[in-house]
Order: structure tokens, then C-alpha cells, then sequence
């Protein structure tokens, strides 16, 4: 395994304990996401560069453009529950009450 290879990997590996051990916060949460899929994102990027091959050259670039998807989702998701619940702390958070 390259240095490369093991830099994208541990940063992913990182982001996942952070997303299931810290869920303190759901902007702690958001961040993890975004810590993984800038990591796959630039993984992608290598990969394709590595092919040299121009079938793969739009992954990429969807990856980017479902990340964008999600982190506005997330953000939106964090502003109403912040409004709703006056913080944004997952344990105060309870799917059965409305």
C-alpha cells in the first residue's frame, strides 16, 4: 500500500470512528460525513488519474455534486432542528415525539 493510498484510507477510517464513537453533536456529525466524502472524493480523483482513462473521468465530479446534496440537506436538517430544539445535541433528540 502507497503512502498515498494509506493517507485516504486512515483519513476515511477517521471519519467513520468519528461518526460512530463522538455523536455528541449533530454538527460533529456533519463534519465526520464531510471529512469522508472529501476523502473519496480526492481517492476518486487519484484513481481516475491512475486509469488514464476517460470513462471514469464523471465520477468525480457526481460524487461533488451528491456531497454538495448532503451537506445542504445536513445544514438545513441542523438550522431546524436548532430552531425546534433550541440545540443541536443528538441525545435530545427523539424520533416518536413530534
Amino acid at each position: 500500500m502507497t503512502p498515498t493510498h494509506f493517507a485516504f484510507s486512515s483519513a476515511f477510517i477517521l471519519g467513520l470512528t468519528g461518526l460512530a464513537f463522538h455523536r455528541t453533536h449533530l454538527l460533529s456529525a456533519l463534519l465526520c460525513l464531510e471529512g469522508m466524502m472529501l476523502s473519496l472524493f480526492i481517492a476518486l480523483s487519484l484513481w481516475t488519474l491512475q486509469l488514464n482513462s476517460t470513462s471514469f473521468c464523471t465520477a468525480p465530479m457526481l460524487l461533488l455534486a451528491f456531497s454538495a446534496c448532503e451537506a445542504s440537506a445536513g445544514l438545513a436538517l441542523l438550522v431546524a432542528t436548532a430552531r425546534t430544539h433550541g440545540t443541536d445535541r443528538l441525545q435530545n433528540l427523539n424520533l416518536l415525539q413530534c
